[in-house]
């Protein structure tokens, strides 16, 4: 088995819900002044394990130290999209950290998180960044350096359905991006999507079946991945050739405290702290040695040289918010159908 796609295909490597980090078998006090134990769940996707697991014994001792009291963390790694199915079905999180603002929304929507939970931390709730990356083969043979080389004749551009693939909307909207950010209007924006649409000569479902075709089965001349996930396989021994483009978006991924189950535990003062937590330097240096873009400027400078800087940067907000991105290019009979009814496969 290639242990490049293994490391890959990171955030939707399902798994399951573990054990307790901070070990603690007896709920009750083991001391006269210590108060009684509190379990917290964590559901996230897959490529935030490493730094997870960093963080939360760091944040448990802090607890342990100020309060007396013992936090215990089941954790919950996959997709982010079947996390967020699992937690409208009945998954008890009381922390959901997942990829994009849109599937917390849906959460949101399902009243088990309250409306305004992007006011209830810091910097939006937006807890760390990535950008998109374009793979290569290696030695990089069709040249591949920007945005723009994916519409040439002749490259064939693997990426997930964004129809079905939450991590192939940011793909997407970088695509459309590259052209409306820098001068260009919506008409050429949908003439180069189409085009790279064009090139791409299927479309896997999700991002981990996107990164199967590239590098189990070997299609493609270049992959559109997470930058995260790609300093992530490095770390693991994996060195992957890719480049980030200058033009790019701004890969936001947030975290909430999921309402209806914090008050149901009686865990929300902890799940709470633990969520300001996460933006302290100490938990925001967890992030960026897995490959994160930290949103703390002093903790950003630290890793400088493990971050190219990118020249354009834009956000979902800079296209109207997912509500708006849902709307105009991924329901039914939006802009993306309108470009498949005009690609031939």
């Amino acid at each position: 088995m290639n242990p490049i796609w293994q490391t890959v295909g990171l955030f939707l490597v399902g798994v399951g819900l573990s054990g307790a980090i901070a070990a603690c078998t007896n709920n009750a006090p083991q001391n006269p002044g210590q108060k009684s134990n509190v379990e917290i769940t964590l559901v996230s996707y897959a490529v935030t394990q490493a730094a997870y697991e960093k963080i939360i014994p760091k944040f448990t001792a802090k607890w342990q130290a100020e309060h007396n009291q013992t936090v215990t963390f089941n954790q919950s790694y996959g997709g982010s999209g079947s996390q967020t199915r699992a937690v409208i079905d009945g998954l008890e999180a009381d922390i959901v950290a997942l990829a994009l603002a849109m599937d917390t929304k849906k959460i949101e929507g399902a009243k088990l998180i309250q409306p305004g939970w992007e006011q209830e931390a810091p910097n939006g709730a937006i807890v760390y960044k990535s950008v998109a990356a374009l793979v290569t083969r290696e030695g990089n043979p069709k040249n591949i350096k920007n945005w723009e080389d994916l519409a040439k004749d002749g490259v064939q551009v693997i990426t997930a359905n964004p129809k079905t693939s939450g991590g192939a909307r940011w793909n997407f909207l970088a695509l459309w991006g590259a052209v409306t950010k820098t001068g260009g209007d919506e008409a050429k924006a949908l003439e180069f999507s189409t085009k790279v649409i064009k090139n791409t000569p299927i479309l896997p479902r999700d991002a981990r079946e996107a990164t199967d075709v590239f590098f189990k089965q070997g299609q493609g001349d270049v992959l559109i991945n997470y930058e995260n996930e790609v300093l992530l396989a490095k770390l693991k021994g994996e060195v992957l050739p890719y480049t980030v483009p200058d033009v790019n978006i701004s890969i936001d991924s947030p975290v909430a405290v999921v309402d209806a189950n914090v008050d149901k535990h009686g865990t929300r003062e902890v799940a709470e702290a633990f969520v300001q937590f996460l933006f302290t330097p100490e938990a925001q240096r967890e992030f960026a040695q897995v490959g994160f873009r930290s949103i703390d400027p002093a903790v950003a400078a630290e890793f400088a040289k493990e971050y190219p800087p990118v020249k354009t940067l834009f956000t979902v907000a800079d296209f109207g918010g997912w509500d708006e991105v849902q709307k105009k290019f991924f329901d039914d009979g939006a802009i993306f159908d309108q470009i498949l009814k005009n690609v031939s496969r």
